[in-house]
């Protein structure tokens, strides 16, 4: 069987969790991702972030992420989990785990998922330095385009 795992939560993220759930003894690789939180941007220090989602379409999101995934590459387990709320530094905000039989299509879905992810998926990173805060577009990414949800605004807040 195959296993598509989304997950958008206040807890802590294990590697391990996400990492077991990626594993089948069928495969030969199962590739990770973890964004941690750095002490540092741009030459300021950075003392925590905060993630807000719309959950309902963050998690809609993911899911279609995971539909990509499949029809380019060849894997058999994926999982991604994101964290909201207060992320410390030091801590995870994001976990992606894919596996496949062999190495290069579970290297190339985990790059394009982390890739997707920040481009699409509806959630916002405030960052909070020692001497002010200020909400992050992701610079890594390509632009995201303002969303409507039921009539909604789901952008960026302000």
């Amino acid at each position: 069987f195959i296993m598509d795992f989304v997950e958008i939560t206040e807890e802590v993220l294990s590697l391990d969790k996400y990492a077991s759930l990626a594993t089948d003894n069928s495969t030969g690789a199962v590739v990770t991702f973890s964004g941690v939180t750095r002490d540092n941007f741009q030459g300021k220090k950075v003392v925590r972030l905060e993630y807000e989602a719309y959950k309902p379409m963050a998690e809609k999101k993911l899911k279609e992420i995971c539909g990509i995934i499949r029809r380019k590459w060849n894997v058999t387990h994926i999982a991604f989990a994101h964290r909201i709320g207060v992320v410390p530094v030091g801590e995870t905000s994001v976990v992606i785990a894919v596996s496949s039989s062999h190495r290069r299509e579970a290297l190339e879905a985990t790059h394009f998922g982390i890739d997707e992810l920040k481009a699409v998926v509806p959630i916002w990173k405030k960052e909070f330095y020692e001497d002010g805060e200020t909400w992050k577009e992701n610079s890594e990414g390509r632009p995201r385009p303002m969303v409507k949800v039921h009539g909604e605004d789901a952008s960026p807040p302000q």
